[in-house]
């Protein structure tokens, strides 16, 4: 029985597509505005944003997201984040406060769901050993969100990518905020071209309004990042117990309360109370005042504690050794390795073509899984850290 295009189907989907002029915000992405590289022949009942979330779903790179580190590496204990609950949270989050603002849930989930593909094993302390690699092998340096979307773009399915939406592609690139932001509104502007100059990093120092999500939905994802780990990593550093509930600092606690589930509830009540009237998301001053010092808490206190490095030299090494390793293995054709068969073996002519070994190299390193790029390291020789105690602090 053949179900593509399939008349009753699409018009299901049609209607679909046509209540959301009545239930969205007039502000919100509709699914029928989707844009994608490549016309599609298949149609079926899912709508456009909707077949973006299952294809990343079912993405190789979204099934290692559950060996990705989030803040906390090396440590023995089951109970601490890592990416893959980091961006359910993340879609939760950001799908609650979009169903009472109006927007297209379908999108934001899609952003959601893909916005950390590109992380390094390690998390940003693997991305910052990346990029310096990348630097000194004539590359741009390294970022997770333009990886990110370089994944589901260009590197997954062969080569091919999934053909997803501009505006899901869009809200991936444009997700990082390490940048304290309380007040978002859409760069509009954007088409595939712009897109691509950012991707292939042919553009630099772009005015801040320019580094916007597109879409209302993207920046909502933005923001809701920071609401996901602010406080989770607070519950993971004091599991761990690297600070204690009475180090928060006061003036953020009277705001936003001292545990995870206070703090996300308080973020996400304002900014549904300040709504999407106008083409903008954003916090009341005195709740964004309290986030950004939370923050800069959560860098002091957590983030930048020497105690939780432990290991960082030998994973340095690590990453250079693999570096050098595989590029190597390019240079002299040694198709045993593993870069070959679990990579490069199976991607396009047009991948292997466009792109100089030192790319592949970064590409192949950035989707590995922090077990599988141990074992690899373990096999070059390397020195390999052993896991932390829990608690890291006695």
């Amino acid at each position: 029985m053949k179900f593509d295009n399939d008349p009753h189907l699409l018009k299901l989907r049609e209607q679909l597509d046509s209540n959301e002029d009545q239930i969205l915000s007039p502000l919100a992405s509709r699914s029928s505005e989707a844009l994608r590289r490549n016309k599609e022949g298949k149609a079926g009942h899912r709508q456009s944003f909707s077949v973006d979330a299952d294809r990343i779903l079912n993405s190789r790179a979204y099934t290692r997201y559950i060996d990705k580190t989030q803040v906390f590496y090396m440590i023995a204990n089951d109970h601490i984040t890592h990416r893959v609950l980091h961006v359910q949270l993340v879609s939760k989050i950001a799908r609650t406060i979009g169903r009472f603002m109006g927007l297209n849930e379908d999108l934001i989930e899609s952003i959601a769901l893909g916005h950390d593909i590109g992380h390094p094993p390690f998390g940003h302390d693997g991305e910052k050993l990346l990029s310096q690699l990348c630097v000194e092998h004539d590359l741009a340096p390294f970022h997770h969100n333009i990886q990110s979307a370089l994944c589901l773009d260009r590197i997954e399915r062969e080569g091919r990518g999934w053909n997803l939406a501009l505006q899901t592609l869009d809200g991936i690139l444009f997700h990082d905020g390490e940048v304290h932001s309380d007040d978002l509104r859409p760069f509009r502007k954007r088409d595939f071209a712009m897109f691509d100059a950012v991707l292939d990093q042919q553009v630099a120092d772009l005015p801040f309004e320019q580094t916007l999500p597109m879409t209302l939905e993207g920046c909502l994802v933005r923001l809701c990042d920071t609401i996901s780990y602010i406080g989770r990593d607070i519950e993971d550093a004091i599991e761990l117990k690297l600070i204690s509930r009475e180090d928060l600092p006061t003036e953020c606690t009277e705001v936003l309360g001292n545990t995870n589930g206070t703090i996300v509830y308080r973020l996400v009540a304002d900014l549904i109370k300040n709504g999407c009237t106008e083409d903008r998301v954003f916090f009341s001053p005195v709740i964004s005042e309290a986030l950004d010092k939370l923050k800069k808490f959560n860098y002091e206190r957590i983030y930048l504690d020497s105690v939780i490095k432990r290991g960082f030299d030998d994973i340095k090494n690590c990453y250079r050794v693999l570096f050098e390793k595989y590029l190597g293995d390019l240079h002299h054709e040694r198709r045993g390795s593993a870069i070959f068969v679990e990579f490069l073996d199976r991607m396009a002519d047009h991948y292997l073509e466009s792109n100089p070994k030192a790319a592949m190299v970064r590409d192949f390193v950035a989707g590995m899984t922090d077990d599988y790029f141990l074992a690899q390291a373990g096999l070059a020789g390397c020195r390999v850290p052993p896991k932390l105690p829990r608690p890291l602090v006695d």
